[in-house]
């Protein structure tokens, strides 16, 4: 199939209209819901694959040929500290890849079996004479990425005119913001704010054949990352000198800059999550609702924050996938009581329904399943389970609780209560419960999280980590999904109704504001990022599923790109930058402008076509 190049039209309000439509159908959920009538689940355009289908992304990445050499060395804080999160990017990104520690490691006398090189090392000193053997292969024709921020060395001068430089100091410039360029990335156009930023850029200056894609946005404006021609060949330099999870997209953007035409597969999906929805009436402090609204806590989430939410999920076309818990009680032996308190549970979550989206499980009551090896101390206010029978019981207890109440929906996403999930209990769901298809829980570390990367784990669940989360968007949680839209495309959300019981979580700010921040960021996802469709929970994994089995074959003339992808099911999403002409028409697929020459490609055939000129 041959589709033209479709431009992405930017998201516009529908104002009162939107709001009016909310409470019209909001209407008739519950005339429906007091008539009796319950929701029948409509079939999904985003399944899951069949198990025996599916092609995990560690199987996937052991068939791709090594293009890239990947030069670390393990005696350097810093290279130990980028290849963690190096590793990750180029199993997630399908590039097979040499690795060599050069601290006791030979660097290949012949690099011509490479199509790119990435340097790992901030110190090149340990890499003597390869310095100048590999800026003789990039001048030939090859691409070479530094991606840590360089130390002013002997070595380093060698080639800093040829890395673009035209002077550089010996000190380090702080970076407490960057400024990426608008043509570079997905929501670039503006700086992002960098928590506990710190002096970690190399003090340079560029000359004009470089082509900077982001700054420090201060007043020094120190480059953090450009792209130099050098022969034939181009270097790319990363110098802001962060090292972490939530720089990953950045590193990917800049990796794909090195080649005529970078590919990479990507999700393609955005949730939001409602933790502790349905639910029983929520404890905690009701204080500011009753000074903002003067009315109870119950009342408040029926009658404000609901409408609110939902109201929300309209303009920007949010389809929730609400986790429910059965209450709140902290009994921990495998006792359990059926909830009696059904109207609400029924309300709520057929309003999800009915909107479009989704229904999981999160918890018989809001204890994670682990069991008395595990001691949370200060850190937590949970209990242990009793014995892996009492965690079993009381999964059966939700999950029949969860049919009672809607018998017309499968339900397949499990979230661990405050995102804790011990080895036993990853052990009871993945052994003991089909229906459990999908974990989502934490993509960052934290506090007995059960912490995820987006892939198939061995016995078949999809683990889809949660990246961001409340009202209160913060600069870390903004930047890291920033990064997350230009690694994976991908935008997952979750929140609690209660935290607007919670001052931790911005009680005290009232709900108008939360409410404000929140649709500020849905707001800023939409315009960022148009093509990003809005799926629920099991859906993205799905999407996951397909992701991870995706490989990637190129194959470039002077006026065309052939891709060919491997373990290709039904439709396959990947960027691809166009650093070489510009794309006229594709074959077996569709390409939507991202950014740039940055593109966001929808393939519907295994292999691909795009003609440039």
């Amino acid at each position: 199939m041959a589709g033209w190049i479709k431009k992405v039209k930017a998201f516009q309000f529908k104002g009162i209209l939107v709001i009016l439509g909310c409470f019209l159908l909001i209407g008739a959920i519950l005339f429906a819901e007091r008539s009796g009538l319950s929701y029948r689940e409509k079939a999904k355009k985003l399944t899951y694959l069949d198990a025996d289908k599916v092609v995990t992304e560690e199987t996937a990445v052991k068939t791709l040929k090594p293009t890239c050499l990947v030069l670390t060395d393990s005696s350097q804080a810093n290279s130990t500290m980028a290849w963690i999160q190096f590793e990750q990017i180029f199993k997630d990104m399908k590039v097979g890849i040499d690795l060599v520690d050069v601290n006791h490691e030979s660097v290949p006398d012949d690099l011509s079996d490479y199509e790119t090189v990435v340097v790992l090392l901030s110190d090149l000193s340990p890499l003597k004479e390869n310095v100048l053997k590999i800026s003789d292969w990039v001048k030939k024709g090859g691409s070479a990425m530094f991606a840590l921020t360089l130390q002013k060395d002997t070595y380093v001068s060698l080639i800093e005119q040829k890395l673009g430089i035209v002077s550089s100091g010996y000190t380090e410039a702080m970076v407490n913001s960057i400024y990426f360029d608008s043509e570079f990335l997905v929501g670039g156009g503006k700086a992002y704010r960098i928590t506990d930023g710190f002096e970690s850029a190399w003090t340079v200056e560029l000359s004009q054949r470089a082509r900077v894609y982001a700054w420090a946005d201060d007043t020094s404006g120190v480059p953090l990352i450009w792209e130099a021609d050098y022969g034939n060949g181009k270097f790319v330099v990363d110098n802001f000198g962060f090292y972490e999870k939530a720089f990953r997209g950045f590193f990917a953007a800049s990796y794909s800059l090195l080649t005529d035409v970078g590919v990479y597969p990507v999700i393609n999906g955005s949730v939001f999550y409602l933790d502790d929805f349905p639910f029983p009436v929520p404890n905690g402090d009701g204080t500011y609702i009753k000074r903002d609204y003067g009315t109870s806590i119950a009342d408040f989430y029926t009658n404000i924050w609901w409408p609110d939410m939902f109201a929300l999920a309209t303009t920007h076309n949010v389809q929730y996938t609400g986790v429910m818990i059965e209450n709140y009680e902290d009994e921990t032996d495998g006792e359990t009581e059926r909830q009696d308190d059904v109207q609400r549970f029924q309300y709520f979550g057929n309003m999800i329904l009915h909107q479009g989206g989704e229904l999981g499980y999160h918890g018989y009551n809001h204890q994670p399943l682990s069991l008395s090896d595990t001691d949370y101390g200060d850190v937590l206010p949970y209990k242990t389970w009793t014995s892996f029978s009492a965690m079993e019981k009381a999964m059966k207890e939700l999950m029949d609780f969860g049919k009672e109440m809607f018998p017309e929906t499968t339900m397949s996403v499990y979230v661990p209560p405050s995102n804790v999930l011990s080895e036993e209990g990853r052990k009871l769901l993945g052994s003991l419960y089909p229906q459990i298809r999908t974990i989502a829980s934490n993509y960052f570390s934290g506090d007995y999280a059960y912490v995820q990367e987006f892939e198939v784990a061995e016995d078949g669940i999809v683990e889809q980590p949660r990246i961001i989360s409340g009202a209160i968007i913060d600069d870390y949680m903004q930047m890291a999904a920033l990064s997350e839209l230009n690694m994976h495309f991908v935008n997952t959300h979750f929140m609690h109704p209660d935290d607007l019981l919670d001052e931790d979580r911005g009680a005290a700010l009232g709900w108008e504001k939360l409410k404000n921040r929140l649709a500020e960021y849905m707001t800023w996802l939409n315009e960022a990022a148009p093509a990003l469709r809005n799926l629920t929970g099991s859906q993205l994994s799905g999407a996951i599923e397909r992701y991870g089995a995706l490989t990637v074959e190129k194959d470039i003339t002077d006026k065309e790109v052939h891709l060919h992808l491997g373990n290709f099911y039904d439709q396959a999403y990947l960027m691809v930058r166009m650093n070489k002409g510009t794309p006229v028409r594709v074959t077996g697929g569709d390409l939507t402008q991202a950014a740039g020459n940055l593109y966001l490609l929808s393939a519907e055939q295994e292999d691909v076509y795009i003609e440039f000129e």
